[in-house]
């Protein structure tokens, strides 16, 4: 219904999983920016009464300086930016294998697939995990309805209270976008900074987020997909069993082809809705400490 679809989009233009770049608590310029451009996007795709919802939207949430806010805007070169695959008449349904991680928490164990097909961002997180570098650590931004997110070594025993989500192990990780790679409930994918000072979108070597997503509908999808070639200047078209997926299990579309996808939870979303579920402060970090262990189970 109308109301719903209005506070679908309004309610997370600013929803991104993505590493917290220091200057964004310092100059609200930055955190505006990402905004208006994805409303310039709107225009082209949505009708007046939406753009008026976005315009609203972006009033309310310009003071949410403490999390780490997306950049969705264009870099000053389409030449930089890693664009989606070209479009095909058809993506195809592809069964991803891969090895098993297993993520234990204090509320529970996630079990996940690193996808074969993202052999960087698989091969990655198998090192960091078997060096022990997730032990201890905090899920330290979990927004319910969206995703939770982790990985910022900063966050071993952190201080309450203390701003996370700005660091990992001194190095980043090439994109690897894939059009079959979508975000539905469960996908494992790299945070990131913003395109501002991260133009080739390239990954955290660390921090991940899971997804957990809000209801989608076909409607909505085509939206989004509208958007995304707006942004791109491709043809992208979201296949069938990708949009059966979203209506399926929810997701956030809104986030496909801008940030790495390599892996998928095959047990354990319901801890990832309760970790999600959790109070948080002003900067969506868990009041309580959500702390993992991640260890490979198979290889």
């Amino acid at each position: 219904q109308p109301s719903f679809y209005f506070s679908w989009y309004t309610d997370f233009l600013n929803f991104v999983p993505i590493l917290g770049h220091p200057n964004l608590q310092k100059n609200k310029k930055m955190l505006t920016t990402p905004v208006s451009t994805l409303r310039n996007t709107f225009i082209a795709v949505a009708s007046m009464l939406l753009l008026a919802a976005c315009n609203h939207d972006a009033n309310h949430n310009k003071n949410v300086a403490s999390t780490p806010q997306s950049d969705t805007t264009m870099a000053t070169s389409q030449e930089e930016i890693p664009a989606p695959e070209a479009a095909v008449a058809a993506i195809d349904s592809v069964q991803e294998t891969g090895p098993k991680v297993l993520i234990t928490t204090d509320m529970g164990d996630i079990t996940v697939m690193l996808y074969d097909s993202a052999p960087e961002h698989r091969d990655n997180f198998i090192k960091l995990a078997n060096e022990g570098f997730y032990d201890g650590l905090l899920f330290h931004r979990v927004m319910q309805n969206f995703m939770i997110q982790g990985g910022d070594p900063d966050s071993k025993d952190a201080k309450p209270g203390q701003r996370l989500g700005q660091n990992g192990p001194g190095y980043t990780l090439d994109a690897d976008f894939k059009d079959r790679h979508i975000h539905i409930k469960g996908m494992l994918a790299a945070a990131r900074q913003p395109d501002q000072v991260n133009p080739k979108k390239k990954s955290s070597g660390s921090q991940f987020y899971i997804v957990q997503g809000r209801p989608v509908t076909e409607s909505m999808l085509l939206n989004m997909q509208n958007q995304r070639n707006a942004k791109f200047g491709t043809e992208f078209e979201y296949a069938q069993w990708q949009i059966n997926q979203y209506v399926e299990k929810g997701g956030a579309p809104w986030l496909d082809g801008d940030y790495t996808i390599f892996g998928e939870v095959l047990e354990g979303m319901d801890v990832v809705d309760a970790i999600a579920a959790v109070a948080v402060d002003g900067a969506k970090r868990p009041r309580e400490d959500v702390k993992m262990t991640i260890k490979v189970i198979e290889e």
